[in-house]
């Protein structure tokens, strides 16, 4: 069995920022620190969530470098440094390896997309250049490209590809990919909402967009998933769907930054593209969030 960078929820980190949209690294303090009082299982940063797509090179390396000094070895941080380039993926790697990141999270190369061997070719060798555990990032709706359970049987034979963050919404397709790959790799949830159905299958838990708002409850229906108790599990799933829902009623991470700022915390708007979310949208979130959380 490989090992499993963590066990439970872990929370795909925003990156706040500030009026002038550089990075306020005030404020994602208090961010990392909300979430291990509150106890998050790994914090990942520069994500699709941290809005990574627009981060500078100096930034993401900055970024990656504040959070793995804050943390301190008190939760796993795994660090966002995939690319539709691989050449610079491995780059990016190599210096959060560097920065003492505890394992890498590796999204599917977009826009030029590729083969299924083509994503052999280029996993292998990001995961080659580095000594850390590393998440292949699964998310169709994002990059257009698709992960097969035999390809994910091919990445599964490199030692240190370790785990999936599963978001292609195929259920069928990731019994297949279990079936083959067995505890070679672990998956875990790339959909809030689909934690538990993973879980049954064996899943590890999920990278989490409603641990940003909610980690104590995330962590308990991630840990309540992982051990069986489905009574619990299902519970809590019922219990905070809708919210979880309106977190992705405009393109993440824009409710959930809004959610933050909601709640008192300083996230600042996301970068263009990513542009407000309507009047309409932000009162429907404010009904959800407010059955839920005490609001700024």
């Amino acid at each position: 069995m490989k090992e499993t960078i963590f066990t439970g929820a872990a929370v795909a980190l925003v990156t706040p920022f500030n009026p002038d949209m550089s990075v306020n690294y005030e404020e994602l303090e208090k961010l990392i620190e909300f979430q291990i009082t509150s106890g998050t299982d790994a914090i990942v940063t520069c994500g699709t969530t941290g809005e990574a797509a627009t981060l500078t090179d100096e930034e993401h390396v900055k970024v990656i470098e504040f959070t793995v000094n804050k943390v301190a070895g008190r939760v796993p941080v795994i660090a966002g440094t995939g690319s539709n380039d691989t050449a610079y993926a491995v780059e990016l790697s190599q210096k959060a390896e560097a920065l003492g990141a505890n394992g890498l999270l590796l999204v599917t190369p977009y826009y030029n997309k590729t083969s299924q061997r083509g994503l052999v070719a280029s996993f292998n060798r990001i995961a080659g250049s580095v000594k850390i555990p590393c998440i292949v990032y699964n998310v169709p709706s994002r990059t257009g490209l698709n992960i097969l359970p035999e390809t994910y049987y091919e990445l599964s034979k490199t030692q240190n590809i370790v785990a999936t963050k599963e978001a292609n919404h195929d259920i069928s397709a990731l019994i297949k990919t279990r079936e083959l790959c067995g505890d070679n790799l672990t998956v875990y949830s790339g959909e809030d909402t689909q934690t538990l159905p993973i879980a049954s299958l064996g899943g590890k838990g999920v990278i989490s967009t409603f641990s940003n708002i909610m980690p104590k409850e995330m962590h308990e229906l991630a840990t309540a998933s992982v051990a069986g108790d489905l009574k619990t599990a299902q519970a809590l799933t019922f219990k905070y769907l809708d919210l979880m829902n309106a977190l992705f009623m405009d393109v993440n991470p824009i409710p959930v930054k809004q959610a933050l700022n909601l709640m008192g915390f300083n996230c600042g708007h996301c970068r263009l593209p990513l542009a407000d979310m309507s009047d309409e949208q932000i009162a429907k979130l404010k009904v959800e969030m407010a059955k839920h959380l005490q609001l700024a």
